[in-house]
């Protein structure tokens, strides 16, 4: 399997209405500067040999100004020599909200699956994810919600449910429609009240 470039990824959720976070490929520390504006970013480190980015020291998060910005690209570059071949990325900071991980894989038995859970290390930590066999209905997208423990929290008591329900249904409809994807990863996606942000995107094809 081969790990997709993260731009390409990114375009390919746009075409299924999936918003990600604004994201540009920086190669030295003054387009980073360049990029953020008056925004603050993050900055991590994309390679094939380092799929636990964040373990690994390769995020740098809440990054403002020309200086800190500086200095955190060099130490990011520094870090990813052993990489190579590695690409630095930079985004706008998402704003606060509830991390949640959407994923997707193909199974040799029953074809295109998505889940549905606590995202970050909470998916590991507290096992609380549902999963379906794709393509899904809202009413499938309804009772993957329901399923977890943690469905009025993550939902702000029902607040986004539909938009949540939404976003899944795009998910499958974008797995159910491309053979070529092995495996997705949407983690973190950050709910809040009013809409989301797809932090991290990684398809393997």
């Amino acid at each position: 399997m081969q790990l997709m470039d993260y731009v390409e990824a990114s375009s390919m959720l746009d075409k299924y209405g999936i918003r990600s976070i604004e994201s540009r490929y920086v190669s030295s520390a003054e387009q980073a500067v360049k990029f953020a504006g008056s925004s603050p970013i993050v900055m991590k480190v994309l390679s094939g040999k380092a799929l636990h980015k964040s373990r690994s020291g390769l995020v740098k998060l809440d990054l403002r100004g020309k200086e800190e910005i500086g200095r955190a690209f060099a130490e990011l570059e520094k870090k990813a020599k052993s990489l190579s071949p590695y690409k630095i990325i930079a985004q706008k900071m998402a704003g606060k909200g509830i991390e949640v991980i959407i994923g997707g894989k193909t199974d040799e038995q029953f074809g295109k699956t998505i889940l549905l859970g606590l995202g970050g290390i909470y998916v590991e930590v507290f096992k609380d994810f549902s999963l379906r066999i794709c393509p899904i209905r809202q009413i499938d997208a309804k009772e993957m919600i329901s399923q977890l423990k943690s469905g009025d929290v993550i939902t702000y008591n029902g607040k986004n449910a539909k938009m949540l329900e939404e976003l899944l249904m795009k998910v499958s409809k974008l797995l159910s429609a491309n053979d070529r994807i092995a495996e997705l990863d949407l983690n973190p996606v950050i709910l809040r009240e009013d809409g989301y942000d797809v932090v991290d995107i990684r398809i393997l094809k």
